[in-house]
């Protein structure tokens, strides 16, 4: 790294922090109080007239509730990524690579859930959902739920749930933690995320 690279850095960090606490609402006595610096030290680190000190990035990382890797991080060559695509079950998924075990899946469904209580699943994990298009129906307990274009919901897993599309086709765009991810692969029913390729 030559010291163009370190200065690059430096200058970001400093951006990035400033840009972390504006983002909070927070002045910079309250980020000062959080992370247990003077004042006068948090100015001097954002201006850049004091030099980063590695213990005073983590306690500040730790303050702004981000991580040291993400604080320091530089830009990454592969921003853009492509679907894994499963024809059959009209789906497209990616893994969120800054979230390990993460999936975001893209359906089309057809077919409204199953009438027979017995095919709803209960699994660890947590799932998220929004209706891009048309209407789904998600069964979650002894509930049924209407979720509209631009609606969406989350749950946990661990209730029985189903979902599928009300009165035409809709498009639903999900997010699958590991475990809710793992829980549908089991069940392989309409409205699991592909299998991850190897």
């Amino acid at each position: 790294m030559t010291q163009d690279d370190d200065g690059d850095l430096d200058n970001l960090v400093r951006r990035r922090i400033r840009a972390l606490r504006l983002a909070q609402g927070w002045s910079l006595e309250e980020l000062a109080a959080r992370a247990r610096l003077s004042q006068s030290t948090l100015s001097r680190i954002e201006t850049g007239r004091r030099r980063l000190a590695l213990d005073q990035l983590v306690t500040l990382a730790r303050a702004l509730d981000t991580s040291l890797d993400q604080l320091v991080e530089t830009a990454v060559d592969d921003v853009v990524s492509h679907p894994a695509i499963d024809a059959a079950r009209g789906q497209l998924s990616w893994p969120l690579k800054a979230q390990p075990g993460v999936t975001v899946v893209r359906q089309r469904m057809t077919k409204p859930p199953p009438d027979n209580p017995s095919r709803m699943r209960a699994h660890p994990g947590h799932e998220w959902l929004v209706v891009l298009s048309g209407t789904a129906t998600l069964l979650l307990g002894n509930r049924r739920l209407r979720i509209e274009t631009n609606q969406a919901a989350e749950f946990p897993t661990m209730l029985p749930h189903a979902i599928g599309a009300e009165g035409g086709p809709c498009e639903v765009l999900g997010i699958f933690d590991r475990d809710a991810r793992r829980g549908h692969r089991r069940g392989e029913g309409a409205d699991s995320p592909p299998r991850r390729p190897s």
